[in-house]
């Protein structure tokens, strides 16, 4: 799942209004954006395994910090605390929260049983979509694309930047996604990581689109 996460993120904007698109991002793609720093520093594992879903060559084979049920919860409530102590509006810290707990839900449907349901827990979940390439894309683009209605619903652009740079940054978001499809497997684990490492940018990038974005109607921004 990758391009679902961040439709999750743009239709978010529909229920929250006031929050950035690149806050949305932030918590839609936490758990993705955590793991790779953990990758990096060894407390999580991933190996390279072709064959083992049609979908993807990775084995995620240790990584409950980051992708456990109860740390996805963690992560949504501590995220969720963070806005609130800084911008005081309930609403908008619980759907971020939401945002975090979502991504493990998304998970949940296409990865294999490799999810754990907490730290040192033994027992793994994953309904397996990988295995099944076409019904994967449907859904996740399904995602992808409501969440884009949703945004474009709520928000329009009060420059040009708000028109190409949004379409650039949905235009690649579509490119990542495709490019994982159709390319070869990855060949280095640190390679993965720093890759997962640069999605910061973009949030950066959301971040700075809807800046140049306005709410539509009586929306309060």
């Amino acid at each position: 799942m990758f391009i679902g996460h961040f439709g999750i993120g743009l239709g978010a904007k529909k229920a929250a209004p006031k929050i950035s698109l690149g806050t949305l991002f932030l918590a839609a793609q936490f758990l993705d954006l955590l793991w790779p720093v953990f990758l990096l520093l060894g407390w999580e594992r991933v190996q390279i395994q072709p064959g083992i879903t049609k979908m993807t060559p990775l084995n995620f084979s240790y990584y409950p910090f980051s992708h456990s049920l109860l740390m996805a919860c963690i992560w949504g409530i501590l995220i969720g605390f963070i806005y609130f102590f800084f911008r005081k509006n309930s609403r908008s810290a619980f759907i971020l929260g939401l945002c975090v707990v979502s991504h493990w839900v998304l998970d949940l449907l296409v990865h294999r049983p490799d999810l754990p349901l907490y730290p040192g827990g033994t027992k793994l979940v994953g309904l397996g979509l990988w295995n099944c390439p076409v019904i994967e894309v449907i859904l996740e683009g399904s995602i992808f694309v409501l969440g884009l209605i949703l945004y474009l619903r709520t928000t329009k652009p009060s420059n040009k930047k708000g028109i190409y740079g949004f379409w650039a940054l949905i235009a690649f978001l579509v490119l990542i996604y495709v490019s994982n499809l159709l390319g070869p497997a990855p060949t280095n684990i640190k390679a993965i990581a720093w890759a997962g490492v640069s999605q910061w940018l973009l949030v950066i990038w959301a971040y700075w689109v809807d800046l140049n974005r306005e709410l539509k109607g009586n929306g309060n921004k």
